[in-house]
């Protein structure tokens, strides 16, 4: 009698109001973008190789096509929530009433009257309500706004059942879906709730997720384990009811608890980075600020965002960094890698963890911030400026130790510098000036250029910025200091900047990103055009000339047999490289830059909070961490040579012989 009595009075109702809307029911065309696109999930971060580094997201949610998803799950959602989803077209009048009728006779809700189609309506408008108007417009529950909103949803699942197919329908709901515990869609909640993909759950597990759909946080298997198996054996019963289960199938599992085996959640920002959590953060700066990727697109866009690291380089980073400086020790060893010819940045290394809270941890980049100098690494901007004009590798200079200079100041008063103890020779030619790195010959080198603008400009060309000062504020003041590297500098620029010279003079502006493709794997456009992806490169920053006569001459600084060099402890047997040593005044830093024709990395130390005297010199710790990093890559790999040296810019030099010898370390 009471389901005859409800039945008589909300058939008018309900009957009216499917006339309604099937009289209004627009055409597919006006259903919302969010309709019609595909279902967006997390942001996945991939290296260079194709494995996950980590994920952006707002939501948890990785949606999985059709036949990613277990049919029994299908089958258990549609049973309990929407058992005549395959014979209705969005709108269901007669479940509605069945539904009123039990709710009725039980005296609670026990059934629900919407269809899952207008479910999802339902949650994808919530979901992508951008004001609190909209929000509101998609929750109203009384008077005619109530009404209103039913109409909206009901008009617009007939629209949606018009342009996709029922398991369409279905896999979009699951993808989209609230289980509880932070994940969004059904693959999310079966890694949360068992550790599996959504194509493995098995039927209890199918029957325990559809359940959570009405009531995620009520009945939590890991929180409410009983009203868990309640709901669960719901929905067995259900199907059961429907013909889908047997009745062994049902006794036994509805006698059994619920059986989870809680997984984590994906990883999400740079925290949870598996591998290179600096070099993820750089990569996230770079999408916001550079290519303009906003951050809630970042988080809700469902992009693929393939990028340049090579987890293979940046393990052996790691590593190298932590055999000479613990992890948290007050210096902090930057290793910084990019490939030559692209720019690509293959790895960021430092003794330290991003993002935490604890004594290791650090939030700033400081592979590409400007704090300390980089020492006598910059004296190779000196000689490329003297290239240029023409002085060749063999040009001879006598210096005094100390050497006054002739053209800089120092604050009004002569600019004097000092040779190092082990690098106080008189007499010598600008490449044995370079890989002994002499204090004198340089600052009379440079008083022989005139000004500091040539090196300072051939720094820029090949990568260098200068942020503390800028590059006319140094050239203006006319700053001796330039070739002994006492502006602020970024080890991704010093890294950069020797790239240029490996490739033969061509510059690449270095990127952590090769492709960033929206959710349908398409790339990403903007009103410029496509997002991302590309090399941008500039050939001829400096001359090949120039570029292949330094890698020749710097190649002594590292390969063994040749006095006074500053970079034995880099070398990787059988492989040519080049390379500069670098310490600023009162050892504040210390730098090593070293390049084969296939990769460019540099290394600084330093304590980046204060100043402190670092110990030693470039070709100590510097140098063992880039040798520590690279042998991994370089050993058992084909040794690739340098182009030969431009024989007028190399004069009276011969090329050095194969390495027999090893040398001492000075600087």
């Amino acid at each position: 009698m009471a389901g005859a009595l409800v039945a008589a009075i909300v058939l008018p109702w309900v009957g009216g109001a499917g006339v309604l809307v099937q009289n209004s029911a627009g055409p597919p065309s006006e259903l919302p973008v969010a309709l019609t696109e595909s279902v967006s999930g997390n942001s996945r971060v991939l290296a260079a190789d194709g494995s996950l580094i980590t994920s952006f997201y707002t939501n948890d949610r990785t949606p999985v096509p059709s036949d990613r998803i277990a049919a029994v799950v299908k089958q258990a959602l549609v049973d309990i929530e929407d058992s005549r989803f395959h014979q209705h077209n969005g709108l269901d009048v007669q479940g509605t009433l069945r539904a009123a009728v039990a709710n009725v006779a039980a005296g609670s809700v026990q059934e629900g009257g919407s269809t899952l189609t207008q479910q999802l309506v339902k949650q994808t408008l919530l979901e992508t309500a951008d004001t609190a108007e909209d929000r509101q417009a998609a929750t109203e529950q009384d008077g005619q706004a109530g009404l209103a909103r039913k109409l909206r949803e009901a008009r617009l699942a007939l629209a949606l059942e018009e342009i996709h197919s029922k398991d369409e329908i279905l896999t979009r709901y699951l993808n989209t879906v609230y289980f509880g515990q932070g994940a969004y869609g059904v693959q999310a909640a079966a890694q949360k709730y068992f550790s599996v993909d959504a194509a493995d759950l098995t039927l209890p597990q199918a029957a325990m997720l559809a359940g959570l759909v009405q009531s995620p946080t009520i009945d939590d298997p890991i929180t409410n384990p009983d009203n868990a198996q309640a709901r669960r054996n719901q929905v067995l019963q259900r199907m059961y009811a429907l013909g889908h289960v047997s009745e062994r199938e049902l006794i036994e599992i509805s006698a059994s608890p619920v059986a989870v085996a809680p997984g984590d959640a994906s990883p999400n920002g740079c925290i949870d980075a598996s591998i290179g959590g600096f070099f993820c953060a750089h990569l996230q700066q770079y999408l916001v600020q550079t290519l303009g990727i906003d951050q809630a697109t970042l988080d809700d866009g469902g992009l693929t965002i393939r990028t340049t690291l090579r987890p293979d380089v940046q393990a052996a980073g790691d590593q190298a960094v932590l055999s000479v400086l613990p992890m948290g020790d007050p210096l902090a060893g930057m290793y910084t890698a990019v490939e030559p010819g692209t720019g690509h940045v293959l790895a960021m290394s430092v003794n330290r963890r991003y993002g935490c809270a604890g004594a290791d941890c650090e939030s700033v980049v400081l592979h590409t911030a400007y704090s300390q100098g980089a020492g006598s690494t910059y004296k190779v901007f000196t000689a490329a400026a003297a290239l240029e004009r023409g002085i060749p590798a063999d040009h001879t200079l006598t210096t005094s130790n100390p050497y006054v200079s002739r053209v800089y100041t120092n604050n009004g008063r002569p600019y004097v510098v000092q040779a190092f103890a082990g690098a106080d020779k008189r007499t010598m030619t600008m490449e044995e000036a370079l890989y002994t790195s002499s204090n004198p010959y340089f600052m009379a080198l440079q008083d022989e250029l005139g000004s500091v603008e040539g090196p300072v400009r051939v720094a820029e060309r090949m990568g260098m910025h200068f942020t503390a000062s800028s590059a006319d504020q140094i050239i203006g003041g006319n700053r001796g200091s330039f070739t002994l590297g006492a502006e602020a500098t970024s080890p991704l620029d010093l890294a950069s900047a020797y790239a240029t010279l490996a490739a033969g003079g061509t510059r690449c502006d270095p990127t952590p990103v090769t492709a960033v493709l929206d959710r349908d794997g398409e790339p990403l456009t903007g009103p410029d055009g496509r997002v991302g992806g590309g090399d941008t490169c500039t050939a001829g920053a400096v001359s090949p000339a120039v570029a292949n006569t330094l890698a020749q001459m710097m190649r002594k600084d590292v390969e063994p047999g040749h006095p006074g060099q500053t970079a034995p402890a880099a070398y990787v047997p059988g492989h040519q490289i080049a390379g500069k040593t670098g310490t600023t005044q009162n050892n504040f830093s210390i730098a090593f830059t070293g390049y084969t024709p296939q990769y460019s990395a540099s290394v600084m130390v330093l304590n980046p909070k204060t100043n402190q005297d670092v110990g030693g010199q470039g070709g100590g710790m510097g140098a063992t961490i880039w040798h520590n990093a690279m042998s991994p890559v370089l050993t058992g790999a084909p040794m690739v040579p340098f182009p030969p040296a431009d024989p007028v810019l190399a004069g009276s030099t011969v090329p050095a012989d194969p390495p027999t010898a090893a040398a001492t370390t000075l600087d």
